[in-house]
């Protein structure tokens, strides 16, 4: 990619650490402290070889546009001023210019990277192809890459937690929910898949079929026959039979029993054989 140069011609100014202000445009939000530690090493025995880049806001305050780590190493350090350029380009060019130094310089994660990209298109504002153009990537690149900003930002802790590259981010998309997205996050990183590994998890994943929620509500059928047994018995009470219904509903059944006093059916003319049971148990499931 062309970097254009984030350097006027002024000279190197020795500015105070407290009056720089963070850059709104700095892409990186992880920095290992262990590189910056070494950083820090490396300036207190060396120097600061390359000043850090700033924009004049009012009077004794800056704003970074280039070298955060530079100047985080130097705070580390105890470093009350740090080598500066003081650069005369525009809001929105400081913009881009900190977003491309970025994107070159530093090795950004991929979600940190993908936001750049679409901060830059979006001061741009430029198509896809135009941005990858300017970039000096392909279209299908850049699209593969703003493709990751799409996830849950749940899933994307995950991935950032995990450390995973840009293709094992990528094979995720692939599944539809994001409780498969992290369940192939949390056994990609505790089996440290390759890539490759995990587009088959992935396969394997999208074949295994989704569990069905257990219908619990009666067919159509069953109540039916629950309103058959009522009416029944309700006939049988209106034709001087003293039959009496008791109703227990379970999980998984509706039971029913029927008395009906031996003394009061045998007055009936159509009452059954003499050995009928007193007393009648019907069971229904719900699952018909």
């Amino acid at each position: 990619m062309f970097l254009p140069t984030l350097q006027s011609k002024s000279s190197v100014l020795l500015l105070p650490v407290e009056q720089i202000e963070p850059s709104p445009w700095q892409a990186r939000r992880y920095f290992d402290e262990k590189q910056l530690s070494a950083l820090a090493k490396s300036i207190q025995e060396n120097g600061l070889l390359q000043p850090i880049t700033v924009q004049k806001l009012a009077k004794d305050r800056y704003l970074l546009v280039a070298g955060e780590r530079r100047l985080r190493a130097c705070k580390l350090c105890g470093m009350k001023k740090i080598p500066a350029i003081i650069t005369e380009k525009t809001d929105q060019a400081v913009a881009v210019l900190s977003l491309e130094e970025n994107l070159q310089r530093e090795n950004l994660g991929p979600f940190e990277e993908a936001e750049a990209i679409r901060a830059l298109q979006q001061l741009w504002q430029c198509s896809q192809t135009e941005t990858a153009s300017r970039l000096g990537i392909s279209q299908p690149a850049l699209a593969n890459k703003l493709r990751l900003l799409t996830l849950q930002p749940d899933v994307r802790a995950a991935c950032e937690t995990a450390g995973l590259t840009g293709r094992h981010i990528r094979a995720l998309l692939r599944l539809q929910t994001p409780e498969q997205q992290l369940l192939a996050v949390q056994l990609a990183t505790q089996e440290q898949m390759t890539v490759s590994q995990t587009e088959k998890l992935v396969e394997k994943l999208l074949r295994k079929p989704a569990k069905k929620p257990r219908c619990k509500a009666m067919v159509k059928d069953v109540r039916i026959f629950v309103n058959t047994v009522e009416r029944a018995v309700g006939m049988m009470k209106s034709a001087g039979v003293l039959a009496t219904m008791e109703r227990t509903d379970t999980a998984d059944t509706i039971e029913y029993r029927v008395r009906i006093p031996l003394s009061s059916a045998q007055k009936q003319k159509s009452v059954g054989p003499k050995d009928t049971s007193k007393t009648t148990q019907l069971t229904l499931s719900e699952n018909g």
